[in-house]
């Protein structure tokens, strides 16, 4: 890979080497680009900074989620992406035998992720209980999937949750996130889930332990203060909230000090400006 030639920039962008951005609220919300995002983020790229996508949708591989960013406008490609699908795979591949059978409430996108790991999925669990249920977003949730990941827990499978994200903002309004379905599930069994996605510290550990993220010198930007702030502020990563998804002003004035951002932006082209608002938590 050619070394990467850094150009100097304007505003915040020029403060950090490395861009860590959520995508559902702060690159596009369902089919359509938020205001500014294409352009920032290809320009950051073409100034050799250094851009991945961290996000708690299963839906799709990474594979799907550059094709999606690229359909967009963005030059991407897989190997940017960072998706709760494919750190639960990772995470199971450590925790489970290889080739182990896996009961999932959950997305195409997801049971690729989990196939591509060597992990078989079972569609009924009655006569073989899985090793796991893997729960995540899941559009055609059903109480038949219910009933089938309620039995299967009840008689000694893990519980592993993708994320347990409520909601998940659309191109006009917010819709259930997978957390809707891991509630039920937890709900319907009396256990909690491992949580894989945002806020655990495990979905960027290991990309900090290679060095290939080095916390000071990154900036995460998301649009939800209890997953991509929280986790920011767990791992000591610079953050900026941005108000193009989830939270709003007024979430942020009474948040808990683990869950404030540094910075809050109207949408990502105040990176490359002056209209930056810093926040008044430490009396400045």
């Amino acid at each position: 890979m050619p070394e990467r030639v850094r150009e100097e920039l304007s505003g915040l962008a020029n403060r950090f080497e490395t861009f860590v951005f959520d995508l559902d609220g702060v690159v596009y919300r369902g089919n359509r680009a938020l205001p500014h995002a294409v352009e920032v983020l290809n320009l950051l790229q073409e100034s050799g900074r250094q851009v991945f996508y961290l996000t708690n949708n299963s839906g799709a591989t990474r594979q799907q989620y550059a094709e999606k960013l690229r359909a967009l406008g963005v030059d991407a490609q897989p190997e940017q992406f960072i998706t709760s699908a494919w750190a639960t795979a990772l995470y199971l591949q450590r925790a489970l035998n290889p080739g182990a059978k896996l009961f999932v409430v959950g997305e195409p996108g997801l049971k690729q992720e989990l196939h591509a790991a060597g992990f078989e999925t079972v569609e009924a669990v009655e006569t073989e209980i899985p090793a796991a249920v893997v729960v995540g977003i899941d559009r055609a949730f059903s109480y038949e999937r219910l009933a089938q990941a309620q039995y299967a827990i009840l008689n000694g499978a893990r519980f592993i949750a993708t994320n347990a994200d409520p909601t998940y903002p659309a191109e006009d309004r917010l819709l259930p996130g997978a957390g809707t379905m891991v509630a039920a599930i937890a709900t319907a069994t009396g256990h909690k889930p491992r949580v894989i996605g945002k806020p655990n510290p495990q979905i960027l550990q290991p990309f900090i332990e290679r060095g290939v993220i080095q916390p000071e010198r990154t900036l995460l930007i998301g649009d939800r203060l209890d997953t991509d702030i929280a986790l920011a502020n767990l791992l000591h990563i610079p953050c900026a909230l941005v108000l193009t998804g989830v939270a709003t002003r007024d979430d942020v004035a009474c948040a808990p000090l683990e869950q404030l951002p540094q910075w809050v932006l109207n949408n990502l082209s105040e990176l490359l400006g002056d209209a930056v608002n810093n926040l008044l938590v430490h009396g400045v």
